[in-house]
């Protein structure tokens, strides 16, 4: 798999990526431990697809952060082009389903909130969204009922189902696709649980997601 594209099971030749748009507190239990304000709508933000690499591959911290951390999800891999969409219309819309990080600097993205700046370079950066093959979409039952789960050194740290999200996956790819076009080959990061911890090199990551698959990476510098 290269920078730009993802496989799909069953598909022979690798599918290019436009963009990954990912939603911001998703689930209650990850608001109350970073000490967020519960919002009122879905945030959303958009990691390029220069962002995305191999989960099995080894997660590279960038030099200028000294406390990164991970963020488990389920990404939807859009099959059809949606804008402006019922929640009815996004299931038949995705093709497929994976296990993705969203690696998160945060010191970086707390000094950046503490300016007023942007924080795309603790979110968006080259390597910041490792991401699993994906598994055809008719081979989960179902996607709002499922086991997220991730051990670094053996120590669990998320390990919550997906029926914890406070918008549904129908309902944050409707509402983000009244502003942004969800195209063939984008995918859509639907929240992480709690859970979430820093990120050392040297450290055994042990992910899983039910139904969708299990893989083992690290961390490197």
């Amino acid at each position: 798999m290269s920078k730009h594209t993802v496989q799909l099971q069953g598909r022979a030749e690798p599918v290019s990526v436009g963009k990954i748009v990912c939603i911001g507190r998703n689930y209650a239990a990850h608001i109350k431990e970073l000490g967020n304000e519960r919002p009122e709508s879905p945030m959303f933000f958009i990691k390029p697809a220069t962002s995305l690499c191999p989960l099995s591959e080894p997660v590279v911290i960038p030099p200028y952060s000294k406390s990164a951390r991970h963020e488990l999800e389920l990404a939807a891999l859009i099959g059809k082009t949606l804008k402006n969409c019922d929640e009815a219309q996004v299931l038949d819309a995705i093709d497929g389903w994976a296990l993705a990080l969203d690696v998160t600097l945060a010191d970086v993205q707390e000094r950046c909130k503490s300016k007023g700046h942007p924080w795309e370079i603790a979110k968006a950066f080259d390597g910041s969204c490792p991401i699993s093959e994906f598994v055809p979409a008719a081979s989960v039952t179902d996607p709002q009922n499922l086991m997220l789960s991730m051990r670094v050194n053996g120590e669990q740290r998320h390990h919550d189902s997906t029926s914890l999200m406070l918008w549904s996956i129908p309902e944050l790819i409707a509402a983000a696709s009244g502003y942004f076009t969800l195209e063939p080959g984008d995918i859509v990061l639907t929240g992480t649980p709690a859970g979430v911890g820093p990120l050392e090199p040297g450290d055994i990551l042990e992910m899983e997601i039910e139904q969708v698959g299990r893989v083992s990476s690290s961390v490197a510098r």
